[in-house]
């Protein structure tokens, strides 16, 4: 029999349809990247071939390709497989073919897939699979004696039992490997299933960054990402013990229901099976537990766990991906004399001094914080520096001592306005990654390692681009978990970004360091640095066309890389835009129509926008790039990164005692997560924007409304100076104490981290200032559920997990009524993290009128009998949990690494 692979056009039209697009765009595309194009190369220069398919496009389309071209490596291996097991039919062959996915085709492989001898296996050399196939076939049969007829202990068969045993034996694995059965089963589970987390005994206060999931349980198919990677991590680390169960129950805590559960009914289905009161009845039904319990769901939940780590990683290998790109593209200040600040404690505040060209002017070392509080002394030196070099601007990395050496820089430009100084916070991350590189080291001949971070910090704020491709991306730190995502995957998706972001904005290679090169199109790190070599020994490139006498540049590599490389006032001014060599004859054509020069015609936008690209379109270049020319030609070598731009701090507004809430302020997002934005008001501690708080409407992903680097005006919501935590909102019409983080209801069993019973307003006559904490902030709400305790604050108690008896109400100082057990409606609703609800409450008692007036507001957190705990929202209490989760926060302090670097 002959193997008929799936052919090639199939995969195309399959990825043609998956993308929307027409198979023979994607039969162009993967064409050009067999042929050793890269993607920047296709979507910027081979328009017409792909019809415009954009980088994103062609980078899904690039690993689709991967995927199905591995499918279709391990489709011809089983077939190879079972065909030398003489196993293979045309039905099976035919089944194999049409499987779409590798689970798919792993199950159709399962029987036939090499193993250790099985009791099944055994069974059938004893002779035993007549009996197993008389007794799934006719029900009617006595299963004890039809089994006698098949006792022989010569084969192991000792009696009846025995034999009745084997036959189990082989049923049972007829039923686990039913590739239909399975796929059916696998994806009831998936979306029925639950993941349970329970903390190991003892390990409470060792673990007690993982105290959300302590007792956590969530459906599979609302599981966000980072919570998926919490709860893996704990049990890596042995604080958790995970399990995944088969189906949601229909009430917290509920017992499973009796008899067979709904998949065991699925597989009894599948083989006729069915409790008639027939002889061999039982025994069947019992031989489908044991599969579904011995071997089905054993199965599944390898693969559902895989399923949940592997939808997991691939978002946040995207969150990751796409806060990098946003980190690379941020705005650079240009050419301008910086100071670079690496802040630090005993071992001081290391300074730097680049001029406007990135080159190294002066260095030292201040001492302004503990232990030597040399504060005046450090101001003196950070002016005479400023004044010497001219500099424009202060770069402050954002690790340890960050915010004491930015209340440095505050002091020195309020006593040297005459300096004009403005600071900015950047992130630090990886930059003692860079000092310690081979490159730093032949970069920075001479210079002590702990100098050259405060370079890299002041570089990166002038071309953040430029020198943050001189640290390894996974090192930069913008990502959630990143330290237990697939090195491989995580460095192939984060390699294409910065390709990607390089490409885009053009690389001047006069000027290009080896690092910034090696990520051109076409160019890697050997003919980089033989890019260099060439540079500096011959001097600066004055054409493109000198680019060839580089060693090793052939023309492969030329016509991948040529037009990303800028040489900015050289002998053709076109060498200083990104139109391609092969296009200059079309320039050509232009200036010919125009009757122009082109030092005359370039930026003429009048001239250029009177022009029909039709007219210059020829067999050779069509109108996409014709287009696309006459774009280029109106503003060459155009950046595509926002203009650069510092959030105007409000004055006098310094520290978290100097926040009220209402205010509205202008800050800078720092970081993004999956829950929310991070944003620098100038009060040295970051405050979060809830994803509830971004937008109007509803936002699915925070990255849709806000990325690092942008400028955006808040409202502050409220404060927590104790626990130094600050909610924001961009909807800046949004009520102060409102319940930022959503006042959805929580399913009751996932006590611990949602909003206690929530309290209420404070009587206008009789509220006192609001005191943290309140009596609810214990685990549990001491477990009979006084969620809000004695308050006097106005202000409900967010205990953890809520009521168990729903007495959410408590002892009331502030002239609103005490609520009835089981929540009320008198008051704000307490803002929890947004996970998990309370427990069950009794029947809501009704809210009282205070006697100054306080009227009822938000739900309580029992609710009404039977009813469920409210699911808490995600702002000001939430915060630190909720970073946590996301590996972004310690303490109280933010990192973008996930990590807790100190740096002295």
């Amino acid at each position: 029999m002959t193997t008929t692979s799936v052919p090639q056009r199939s995969i195309h039209q399959r990825i043609a349809d998956e993308l929307g697009v027409r198979q023979g765009q994607v039969t162009a595309a993967v064409d050009l990247l067999d042929g050793g194009a890269t993607v920047p190369f296709i979507a910027r220069y081979r328009k017409e071939a792909t019809g415009t398919l954009d980088d994103t496009q062609l980078r899904t389309l690039e690993e689709r390709l991967r995927y199905l071209r591995e499918l279709e490596e391990r489709r011809t291996a089983v077939l190879e497989s079972i065909r030398a097991q003489g196993k293979l039919d045309e039905a099976l062959e035919a089944q194999i073919l049409a499987a779409d996915s590798k689970a798919r085709l792993e199950d159709i492989y399962l029987p036939y897939k090499p193993k250790r001898r099985t009791k099944a296996q055994i069974a059938r050399e004893a002779g035993l699979e007549p009996l197993a196939l008389a007794l799934l076939g006719d029900p009617a049969l006595d299963p004890h004696g039809t089994a006698s007829g098949y006792v022989d202990p010569e084969k192991g068969v000792a009696d009846a039992g025995a034999a009745l045993e084997g036959a189990r034996a082989i049923l049972v694995e007829r039923f686990a490997e039913d590739a239909d059965l399975i796929g059916a089963l696998r994806e009831q589970m998936w979306s029925r299933g639950v993941l349970v987390s329970r903390v190991r005994e003892g390990k409470q206060e060792a673990g007690a960054k993982f105290a959300d999931y302590f007792d956590f349980s969530e459906p599979f198919t609302s599981l966000p990402s980072h919570r998926i990677l919490a709860a893996f991590r704990g049990e890596k680390e042995e604080i958790l013990d995970l399990t995944l169960e088969p189906d949601t129950p229909a009430e917290p805590g509920a017992l499973p229901a009796p008899g067979p559960t709904s998949y065991e009914l699925r597989i009894a289905e599948t083989f006729g099976i069915s409790d008639a009161g027939r002889p061999a009845d039982r025994w069947l039904v019992d031989t489908v537990r044991w599969a579904w319990r011995t071997r089905i769901i054993v199965h599944l939940g390898v693969d559902l766990r895989m399923r949940l780590w592997t939808a997991a990683e691939d978002t946040a290998v995207r969150v990751f991906a796409a806060n990098l790109r946003d980190l690379l593209l941020a705005a650079p200040a240009g050419s301008r004399a910086t100071m670079g600040l690496d802040p630090g404690y005993r071992t001081g505040v290391k300074v730097a001094v680049v001029d406007a060209t990135g080159k190294v002017v002066a260095t030292d070392t201040i001492h302004p914080h503990v232990p030597a509080r040399r504060w005046d002394e450090s101001i003196a030196t950070l002016a005479r520096l400023a004044a010497e070099h001219r500099v424009d601007l202060i770069s402050i990395g954002n690790g340890t001592a960050s915010r004491e050496t930015d209340k440095l820089a505050d002091d020195l430009i309020r006593r040297h306005p005459e300096l004009s100084l403005t600071k900015v916070t950047v992130s630090e991350a990886g930059a003692s990654v860079y000092s310690a590189s081979a490159y730093a080291a032949a970069e920075l001949p001479g210079m002590d390692v702990s100098l050259r971070g405060a370079v890299s910090i002041a570089r990166r704020l002038q071309d953040p681009l430029a020198e943050l491709v001189k640290i390894d991306p996974k090192s930069i730190g913008v990502g959630q978990y990143q330290h237990d995502l697939s090195e491989t995957r995580l460095s192939s998706s984060l390699d294409a970004v910065v390709e990607d972001c390089v490409n885009a904005v053009g690389v001047d290679v006069n000027t290009a360091s080896a690092p910034l090169l090696t990520r051109v199109s076409g160019i890697g790190a050997g003919l980089a640095e033989n890019l260099v070599r060439h540079r500096d020994a011959n001097g600066p490139f004055r054409t493109r066309e000198a680019l060839r006498e580089v060693p090793r540049l052939g023309p492969k590599a030329f016509e991948q890389c040529a037009g990303f490389l800028r040489i900015r006032g050289g002998d053709d001014p076109l060498d200083g835009s990104s139109v391609h060599p092969e296009s200059y004859p079309v320039v050509r054509r232009i200036l010919a129509a125009t009757g122009s020069e082109l030092s005359t015609l370039i930026g003429n936008g009048a001239v250029l926008r009177s022009l029909k690209p039709t007219e210059f379109v020829d067999d050779a270049v069509g109108l996409p790039t014709v287009t696309d020319i006459l774009a280029e030609l109106e503003k060459p070598g155009r950046d595509p990164r926002p203009a650069f731009r510092t959030a105007a701090f409000t004055e006098g507004i310094e520290t978290l005692a100097d926040l009220v809430p209402g205010m509205t302020l202008e800050g800078t997002v720092t970081n993004v997560a999956a829950f929310g934005a991070f944003v620098d008001i100038g009060v040295h501690q970051d405050g979060l924007v809830h994803v509830s708080a971004m937008s109007k409407n509803f936002v699915s992903d925070p990255r849709e409304v806000a990325k690092p680097g942008d400028i955006v005006t808040v409202k502050v919501l409220d404060v927590d100076i104790p626990r130094k935590r600050i909610s924001l909102t961009l909807r800046l019409d949004d009520e102060v104490g409102a319940p930022a983080g959503g006042g959805g209801r929580g399913s009751g069993r996932r006590g611990g981290d949602g909003s206690g019973g929530s309290g209420g307003s404070g009587g206008s006559g009789g509220s006192e200032r609001r005191a943290p904490g309140g009596g609810g902030t214990g685990r549990e709400g001491a477990r009979r559920g006084e969620a809000g305790g004695e308050r006097r604050d106005g202000v409900g108690g967010r205990g953890r997990g809520g009521a168990r008896r729903g007495e959410a109400g408590g002892e009331r100082r502030d002239g609103v009524g005490g609520r009835g057990r089981g929540g009320g409606r008198d008051g704000s609703a307490g803002r929890g993290p947004g996970t998990r609800g309370g427990g069950r409450g009794g029947t809501g008692g009704s809210g009282g009128v205070g006697s100054g007036g306080g009227a009822g507001g938000g739900r309580g957190g029992g609710g009404a009998g039977g009813g469920r705990g409210g699911r808490g929202g995600a702002p000001d209490g939430a915060i630190a949990d909720a970073l946590r989760r996301a590996g972004i926060v310690t303490g109280d302090r933010i990192t973008l690494d996930g990590s807790d670097r100190k740096r002295s």
